[in-house]
């Protein structure tokens, strides 16, 4: 069971973290979940989708100035545990990237490496009855400025500085993960907060808050095979960007997206799917907007 709970807590907790810092490449590739109730090892693949239409009109409609942004990443990613405590993590993001501009028809695009993060967690509740069953863990995270940032990108240009593959800095991630469930219920909430530093072009990122929950059910199909059903809410707050020590004021907000997945577990191998929608957002002072966005995985644990 504890291998199951592993394949849930994927999901729910990598929903922060393709949510976008607010949005973007290699802006939010960095992880902030963590994995309770699992003692072996992983490794797997992740694939990320979301798009949002940029440099709205102050309603919040599109323009000749206004362009559409997809961002599709595919991501590498590892963990080892070391005894029953501790818990190290690497993400390996390559994005591709697209940006179309309303007014003059014109698509252009990019592909790279992103930012490598690297986390440790430790293990400080671990308690399982046959009735009720809770973990939680704190972690501490660096993402690695691997992914290229092109300074021409945002000057050339009056959208939000979210069209890169990497922010050009060392940031770090703090988050705590609880996990309580009652037989086959259970409720998964993460705590994350990530911490910019100035990247070597004079650019800061505003710090990101980021909250999730969210319900799940076990439905044991036969001795080989689980699957997982579950619904829950995100909500990410980002401060504003800083440039040469100047606040840019349209740039950071908030977003709350509701979430819906299904995981599936055959022996050793994981896959699952989660899609989420817009509930309210308040990006770059409306000048930026959200669409529908998506991640599926497979996992192997040996």
């Amino acid at each position: 069971m504890k291998k199951l709970t592993l394949l849930f807590t994927i999901l729910i907790s990598t929903t922060s973290s393709f949510a976008c810092d607010i949005c973007g490449g290699g802006l939010g590739n960095n992880y902030t979940g963590l994995l309770p109730n699992f003692n072996k090892r992983f490794v797997g693949i992740r694939y990320h989708f979301n798009a949002m239409y940029t440099q709205l009109d102050v309603n919040g409609n599109k323009t000749a100035l206004s362009n559409k942004e997809q961002y599709q990443t595919a991501e590498l990613w590892t963990a080892w545990n070391i005894g029953y405590k501790w818990r190290i993590m690497g993400i390996v993001p390559y994005s591709h990237i697209e940006k179309f501009n309303y007014g003059t028809s014109t698509k252009t695009q990019k592909n790279g490496l992103g930012d490598i993060h690297i986390s440790g967690y430790y293990n400080l509740i671990n308690t399982a009855s046959d009735v009720v069953s809770q973990t939680l863990w704190v972690g501490i995270g660096v993402k690695l400025p691997t992914g290229e940032y092109n300074k021409s990108e945002y000057i050339d240009s009056n959208s939000p500085n979210i069209y890169q593959l990497g922010t050009g800095s060392t940031d770090f991630t703090t988050s705590v993960n609880y996990d309580i469930r009652h037989k086959n219920l259970g409720l998964n909430t993460n705590v994350s907060y990530k911490i910019n530093t100035e990247n070597g072009d004079e650019y800061l990122y505003g710090n990101k808050l980021s909250l999730s929950g969210s319900l799940y059910y076990n439905l044991v199909l036969n001795e080989k095979i689980v699957v997982r059903p579950n619904i829950g809410m995100l909500h990410e707050t980002q401060q504003r960007d800083y440039t040469m020590g100047y606040k840019i004021q349209e740039t950071g907000g908030y977003n709350t997206d509701y979430n819906a997945g299904l995981e599936a577990n055959i022996k050793n191998i994981a896959v699952g799917f989660t899609y989420q929608t817009p509930a309210s957002q308040h990006i770059s002072q409306g000048r930026t907007e959200l669409i529908n966005k998506y991640l599926t995985h497979i996992t192997y644990t040996f």
